[in-house]
């Protein structure tokens, strides 16, 4: 889809992706693809949050009435041969990036946190919004915990640390 991908762990079950152009894919023409080329500093663009068992989480979210879209079968073959196998749902509205996709790893693939370089952890996500009441509660019916602050602009904030220090990530 014109990007190259690398991933950190974050510790168990936790990794950051880090995403950026190809060079040598230059002739992708995708929503993304543009917007990761307009950013000018290590960003935030989304989040990924794992509820259990996908299919039951997404029967259980669309029951309550809110629009779901997957679970979307996904796949890619790692620099070494192995083939990674997952599923991914979207809320319809993600609040702007505010709310996570949400994502179940197939029982046969290694989590990408396994086996990624290590030495980093996340000491702290933050969800910031102008309304974090509603978020909070949004976030409850979704089943997720997750530290949520009032700001003037909705944002992520991540703080992760390593053995040269620290660094902040936002969206």
């Amino acid at each position: 889809m014109g990007t190259r991908n690398a991933v950190l762990s974050l510790g168990q079950r936790r990794y950051l992706e880090i995403i950026a152009p190809d060079p040598k894919q230059e002739k992708i023409d995708a929503p993304r693809l543009n917007s990761l080329k307009m950013l000018k500093a290590p960003t935030l663009v989304g989040w990924a949050a794992h509820p259990g068992n996908l299919e039951e989480f997404v029967k259980r979210i669309h029951e309550q009435g809110i629009g779901i879209g997957g679970p979307f079968p996904g796949s890619r073959v790692r620099p070494d041969g192995r083939v990674l196998k997952w599923k991914t749902a979207a809320l319809n509205d993600d609040r702007g990036g505010l709310i996570p996709f949400f994502i179940e790893w197939d029982k046969d693939s290694v989590h990408p946190a396994s086996d990624a370089p290590g030495g980093c952890r996340l000491e702290s996500f933050t969800v910031a919004g102008t309304d974090p009441e509603a978020l909070a509660v949004e976030f409850r019916q979704l089943g997720i915990n997750v530290a949520v602050q009032r700001s003037a602009k909705q944002e992520l904030r991540a703080t992760i640390a390593g053995p040269k220090g620290g660094m902040e990530l936002r969206s």
